[in-house]
């Protein structure tokens, strides 16, 4: 087998520097077009491979972002796996089962798809690792082996105990997602959307606009932190207007599309329907919708129904739900870009970022569009 060429044989051929070699591969800009393209020319002819465990240990970098996502699956939902090499196509009989519903995925597609995005636009690699029904222990174990291979850390509100995150902050650029262990808003690195304002916003725009004195509000998971945001900008629209919050009715909808459709029915059965069922995200305000709809009811003529995040579904449901728009893959994008400005800037006092939300009035509450 031929040896593989090395940096040297590059400087040789170029007729520069090893050094000069080593700055064209890690700022290209740094250096002569002419210079680069003769080091270019002679990578080519070479058939030179950089190594990029040795630039990295050269920059004390590994080019690596790390990404701590909670538990989005069940690790005993998963069965045996076989890796079969069949030339073969069967049919079967898919029925629809209604089980459990992982509650938070499609949100964190999104937000995952912002950090790649941004990752790539820098430069930089994602390592991705998700909790599948691991204990604390394992979860801990999990983290401190990432840690050890990347330049700085995401974590997803609710991915890892509070403790644990308290002892990473100060040890690697760690930046929060959606929220920050309680006393440490003001310490940590935090990116978030508006989803107090959001909703406040949102319950207002249904009392001014369309009378709404009657609420039932479907509220998701006691520990999201989003969830507590939007319940607190629910009862602040509420006592914007006169309403007290005291008064209004909550399901746990747990951000499940079969557990709001259930509690949509149960209300239904009992004639306990509102004039709003306010959703603390999408999937819960179309199980409601689903419901609704196999009674014979019609949204927004015999209810309204509003939802948050404005996952694309959200789009396309009939009627189309009036959600408040989270912007999630700029939120990963945010994340990633914050990391990096901490690896930057060691010094730097906290960063916080809040980022706005956007009401989206469609046919769920305002009927025909125009007609508002």
């Amino acid at each position: 087998m031929a040896k593989k060429p090395t940096v040297y044989d590059v400087a040789e051929q170029a007729g520069v520097s090893i050094a000069t070699v080593s700055r064209a591969l890690r700022k290209p800009q740094s250096v002569r077009q002419t210079t680069r393209e003769s080091i270019e020319a002679a990578i080519q002819l070479l058939g030179y491979v950089p190594s990029g465990s040795a630039r990295s240990l050269a920059a004390r970098r590994t080019g690596i972002i790390g990404l701590v996502l909670p538990n989005v699956d069940e690790l005993e939902t998963l069965g045996d796996f076989e890796l079969m090499n069949h030339d073969t196509a069967e049919i079967s009989v898919d029925r629809q089962v209604v089980g459990k519903s992982h509650r938070d995925s499609l949100y964190f597609d999104h937000v995952l798809r912002g950090c790649e995005l941004e990752s790539w636009s820098q430069g930089l690699s994602l390592m991705v690792s998700i909790g599948l029904g691991r204990g604390e222990s394992d979860v801990n174990q999990l983290v401190h082996d990432m840690i050890g291979k990347v330049d700085g850390l995401i974590i997803l509100a609710r991915s890892v105990p509070d403790r644990l995150v308290e002892s990473l902050y100060s040890r690697i650029p760690l930046v929060m997602v959606a929220d920050a262990p309680i006393g440490g808003e003001n310490k940590m690195d935090l990116v978030r959307v508006s989803n107090r304002k959001g909703m406040k916003t949102l319950v207002e725009h249904l009392v001014d606009a369309h009378q709404v004195s009657r609420f039932i509000y479907m509220a998701g998971p006691d520990d999201s932190p989003d969830n507590h945001k939007r319940y607190v900008g629910f009862q602040e629209g509420l006592a914007a207007k006169g309403i007290s919050p005291e008064s209004i009715p909550i399901y746990r909808g747990k951000f499940s599309r079969p557990t709001a459709k259930n509690i949509t029915n149960d209300l239904i059965a009992r004639g306990d329907l509102p004039q709003a069922l306010v959703c603390a995200n999408d999937q819960m305000a179309l199980g409601a919708l689903d419901a609704l709809t196999q009674a014979g009811l019609h949204v927004p003529e015999d209810v309204i129904v509003t939802g948050f995040d404005g996952i694309e579904e959200s789009d396309t449901s009939h009627p189309r739900l009036t959600t408040v728009r989270q912007p999630m893959v700029n939120l990963g994008r945010a994340a990633v870009s914050t990391v990096v400005k901490r690896i930057e800037h060691p010094d730097d006092p906290p960063y916080s970022t809040e980022m706005p939300v956007h009401v989206l009035l469609r046919e769920s509450c305002e009927g025909p569009l125009g007609t508002v």
